[in-house]
């Protein structure tokens, strides 16, 4: 039987590597005081579409209920963790979870993730630990060639606020900031006639680069106190981060949020030798308005099959295999036990010899078995 498009079947390292890195991350997580979560796989699509979450229901798998409901298998995690944890006491700040998306406007619609969620905390200490988490858990998978960006979304929210643009142009203007498409930019921009506003988006596609982009943009909004403020927030981090180890952080002055409900910073790592992402996330303060709650809130996820993809293959095991009958399978069990650390294979007819470094047989000697190295 053929699948549908979108999925996949999968054998060998990959699976393996999935397990170590999901692993790995319980015990950091564990470690680091994160208490976990799950939330169902299937969830009511107003979770994900409200005006809040904002979420396009058309890249989600969906069915209508018997109540006539529109339910969905969980097309992401930070939505679904925030009507599940809402009603907890303020007390309860740190929360990591693993499991799958599913969403259509991917290149596979299952994708596995780990991620955490910290709020009620002091904003920049809800940062700091979500970032120095992230470095801990690639370091202990051995990942070391990644670039780290930062962004934030107040800085396109500022230089449009003065401007009366609908929804559907803001989104429009959203869409070409986060295409870096130029043309578009300056198309939409100039609706307002104003070649000031299309000259300062236009710029902000190519403020992207190490921490001197800062001090360049510092003087050049000099009387813009809430834009200061946010280059000194990003600054503050990427001083952290440094201090931590981190040596390749760039910083997007033009990034836009890719989900509805950043608002604040945003950071994401891409690996050096693909380019892909292996984490994003930011904050998030906003989603829990819809609970009545203004709380601050902040995280990131990890594409586990990204990661699993780049993990170094584990040390090679040596493969021994035990031959044996129906009436000396016990006796082979019993032996397994004592090549501890190997991978031991009991097999009754010995087919592909070439497969294993070590073989041993179980034969019969003075009416005793015994097992034999051959």
């Amino acid at each position: 039987m053929f699948l549908p498009s979108g999925s996949q079947d999968e054998t060998g390292v990959q699976i393996s590597n999935r397990l170590k890195a999901s692993e790995v991350f319980r015990l950091v997580a564990e470690q680091r005081n994160f208490k976990p979560i799950t939330t169902p796989v299937v969830e009511y699509a107003a979770t994900f579409t409200n005006d809040i979450a904002g979420m396009d229901l058309h890249s989600m798998l969906k069915w209508f209920n018997g109540e006539g409901e529109i339910e969905v298998l969980r097309p992401d995690w930070t939505a679904a963790i925030a009507r599940a944890i809402a009603g907890q006491p303020p007390s309860e700040q740190k929360w990591s979870y693993q499991g799958s998306v599913f969403r259509f406007d991917k290149a596979e619609k299952e994708s596995r993730q780990a991620g955490i969620e910290i709020v009620h905390a002091e904003r920049f200490y809800g940062e700091a630990e979500s970032l120095l988490t992230a470095i801990a858990y690639l370091q202990r998978l051995d990942i070391t060639s990644y670039v780290l960006e930062l962004g934030h979304t107040g800085i396109f929210e500022a230089i449009i606020a003065p401007y009366s643009f609908t929804k559907e142009q803001e989104q429009q203007l959203l869409q070409a900031m986060h295409d870096k498409r130029a043309d578009l930019v300056e198309e939409i921009a100039l609706i307002h006639e104003d070649a000031e506003l299309a000259s300062s988006l236009i710029s902000l596609i190519d403020a992207y680069g190490s921490r001197d982009i800062i001090e360049q943009y510092r003087r050049k909004w000099s009387a813009r106190q809430n834009l200061l403020a946010i280059l000194d927030h990003i600054e503050q981090l990427i001083d952290l981060l440094e201090a931590s180890g981190v040596t390749e952080v760039i910083v997007d002055l033009g990034r836009v949020k890719n989900l509805p409900y950043y608002d604040g910073i945003m950071f994401r790592a891409f690996l050096t030798n693909d380019g892909s992402t292996c984490f994003s996330g930011g904050r998030y303060d906003k989603l829990y308005e819809q609970f009545q709650q203004r709380i601050s809130a902040v995280g990131l996820a990890f594409d586990v099959d990204i990661l699993a993809k780049h993990m170094k293959p584990a040390s090679e095991v040596v493969k021994s295999c035990i031959i044996a009958s129906p009436a000396t399978h016990a006796v082979a069990e019993a032996y397994r036990a004592e090549l501890e650390g190997q991978v031991v294979d009991i097999q009754y007819q010995l087919e592909t010899p070439a497969n294993y470094q070590t073989i041993y047989e179980v034969i019969e000697e003075n009416g005793q078995y015994k097992v034999v190295k051959l």
